[in-house]
């Protein structure tokens, strides 16, 4: 997609895509990147039963090896995909690790294809395919989908209504909004991570208040220092066997999550005010995405994909540096070997993240907005109106496809309903 914000307003970025912050703040904003996918990341081989620490492990390194394989141009976290997980428990019963991690690394093979594909043919087609009337509302369902998951997470506690949990996002949720707004010079650039901070403290305090445990000190007290993750899972009396089965059902979801990464690469484009499609290229941003998923599965973790939760932490503090970025993935990788300091961050209480995810879910959903109002898009027009439409209710209620086990939710389908809309509707004022 071309965006009209070639040039960035200079004054909106604090740190643009190639700049560094000095060390001790390039700490924090890293820091503050790591408390954003941690929970989703870790939440993902908890329902599959992998261990969290390889999950953390693997999304480091990917998001590593996808910075490398995209020139350091793209600020794109890598986090565990929610896409597989019913696949993914479904072989954990039946054939176990070894055929999850077959196919995962056929998915990525598969983005790996698709890459040499989009490299011969070129990527003139993204305008036609993705114009402003297709990429804002797909950009406003990315954010708004994840409404219903932040919301839950802001006011229940083990599923039911709370009203501590609400009133501990609350005040995450504004502790945010102050210090964006209020806050200067490096309170400005770490909100998120400061918020995060009150929320904890608030959490802890109120647990005391109320006698109500908030948050799991046995689990800290009892997590060891320095502590292996139990890759053990994967190569401990390993021998391969082919699971066909396996590599037919998860290697299709790759298109669904290839649609997704669409998406957010479409969102970063936004904010920079860069062509990620054209520099450093779809091919290299497809092939990323591909060799961190491969990167997972030798190492037995769930499949990654980039993180729509780190992208709004750079929508709302206006830093894109992809030293940033590494820092939370070089920081990943060491905190999967630090048992202590892995069992604080999981104990950071549902409600905390749910109030933080608020805010940035909605920015995300705001940046699609903001696309439209750029690129004047007409609304009296009977197909732009439909097109927006279509896309806002289908992708945010979750219309699904389903296929011979295959899935495409949300997101990827809507988005799939509003090119072919695009392409088909005669244009009418």
């Amino acid at each position: 997609m071309k965006n009209k914000g070639e040039a960035l307003k200079v004054e909106s970025v604090k740190y643009d895509v190639h700049d560094m912050p000095k060390p001790g703040l390039l700490l924090g904003l890293s820091f503050q990147h790591l408390f954003a996918m941690f929970g989703a990341t870790v939440l993902v081989p908890i329902l599959v039963g992998i261990d969290p620490a390889i999950a953390l492990f693997s999304s480091g390194l990917g998001t590593l090896a996808h910075l490398s394989v995209t020139k350091y141009k793209i600020p794109a976290y890598m986090g565990s995909s929610f896409a597989y997980i019913a696949t993914m428990q479904t072989l954990m019963k039946t054939d176990g690790i070894g055929a999850v991690a077959q196919g995962a690394i056929a998915g990525g093979l598969v983005y790996l294809i698709v890459a040499l594909i989009v490299r011969k043919v070129g990527n003139a087609w993204i305008d036609k395919v993705l114009p402003p009337i297709v990429v804002g509302p797909i950009i406003m369902v990315i954010g708004l989908s994840l409404a219903g998951t932040a919301v839950s997470d802001a006011m229940t506690l083990n599923g039911e209504y709370n009203f501590n949990s609400l009133l501990i996002s609350m005040v995450t949720l504004f502790a945010v909004i102050i210090f964006n707004i209020y806050g200067k010079k490096i309170i400005a650039v770490i909100p998120i991570l400061l918020g995060l901070i009150v929320g904890y403290v608030f959490a802890l305090v109120l647990g005391m208040v109320t006698g109500q445990e908030l948050i799991d000190f046995a689990t800290i007290a009892s997590a060891k220092w320095f502590d292996v993750p139990d890759f053990s899972i994967m190569f401990a009396d390993y021998s391969f066997k082919l699971y066909p089965s396996a590599i037919l059902t998860m290697a299709p979801i790759a298109f669904v999550t290839m649609t997704e990464h669409f998406g957010h690469v479409m969102v970063l484009n936004s904010l920079t005010g860069r062509d990620f499609f054209k520099d450093p290229g779809l091919d290299r941003t497809l092939m990323g995405d591909g060799l961190s998923q491969i990167i997972a599965g030798f190492f037995g973790a769930p499949p990654v994909t980039s993180y729509g939760e780190n992208i709004g932490v750079m929508a709302l503090n206006k830093i894109y540096s992809v030293y940033v970025i590494a820092g939370a993935a070089v920081i990943a990788v060491i905190m999967s070997f630090i048992g202590k300091v892995s069992a604080i961050l999981m104990s950071i209480p549902a409600a905390v993240l749910g109030g933080v995810s608020i805010a940035l879910f909605g920015v995300i959903a705001s940046s699609g907005l903001k696309i439209l109002i750029e690129n004047k898009v007409d609304f009296d027009n009977k197909k732009n109106l439909l097109i927006a439409s279509v896309i806002l209710v289908s992708g945010i209620g979750g219309l699904t496809l389903q296929i011979a086990g295959l899935q495409i939710t949300g997101v990827a389908f809507s988005t799939l309903l509003g090119i072919i809309l695009y392409q088909i509707l005669p244009e009418k004022d």
